[in-house]
């Protein structure tokens, strides 16, 4: 494959590369939710982060652990609301609009300049599953990725046995690409790991 973008351009994203560091216009607003960045001073957010990463129905499927108060505090600290280049993530916070109420954290990552890959991600508090903020909260991310950052294709990584979150991405409009048997050695076992995709021009036409 070549490194040259320009090679398959994608109607309607634009000709160059983002600039970085990247900081999206935040707030992002949907239709119930607000992803903003995360306070990692404010006890709030700091609560509702320790109870979400340190629940194991949460985590069970990620490759971090239980992350008791102190971890939990850490790895707030970390989540920056920007991209600084590649193979960076972004994190947001995620709210709900009515409620102020903290539910999940969404990230997005820059994977590729020279084959503009983008990757998402997302975790969301037991308590407010089947609601459908993963699939709206992503949605935007997925938004962003393509029309201001300029993807050419934008893919979800998951735990084969995670299927709640398979049926997010295929929500989305991604499909399966590739099931890999065993390529990752995660919390003492071997694991599966599949990937989901969707391509520029196919969001394109599922939004028009």
């Amino acid at each position: 494959m070549g490194d040259d973008p320009d090679l398959d351009p994608d109607p309607g994203t634009p000709a160059l590369l983002p600039e970085f560091p990247f900081r999206p216009d935040l707030p992002i607003r949907t239709a119930r939710l607000v992803l903003r960045p995360w306070r990692p001073r404010d006890a709030g957010d700091l609560a509702a982060f320790g109870a979400m990463f340190g629940d194991p129905g949460v985590v069970r499927y990620l490759t971090s652990e239980v992350l008791g108060p102190v971890e939990a505090a850490a790895k707030l600290a970390d989540r920056r609301p920007e991209l600084t280049g590649e193979r960076d993530w972004m994190n947001l916070a995620v709210e709900v609009a009515a409620s102020g109420e903290v539910v999940g954290d969404a990230g997005l990552a820059w994977t590729s300049d020279g084959h503009r890959q983008a990757e998402i991600g997302y975790s969301f508090a037991g308590a407010h599953h089947g609601h459908g903020y993963a699939t709206e909260a992503a949605s935007s991310l997925v938004d962003l990725a393509f029309t201001t950052l300029g993807a050419h294709r934008v893919c979800g990584r998951l735990d084969a046995r995670n299927a709640a979150s398979g049926l997010v991405l295929e929500r989305l409009g991604m499909r399966r690409e590739a099931h890999l048997v065993q390529n990752e050695w995660v919390k003492g076992e071997w694991t599966d790991e599949v990937v989901y995709a969707v391509l520029a021009r196919e969001w394109a036409e599922r939004h028009a």
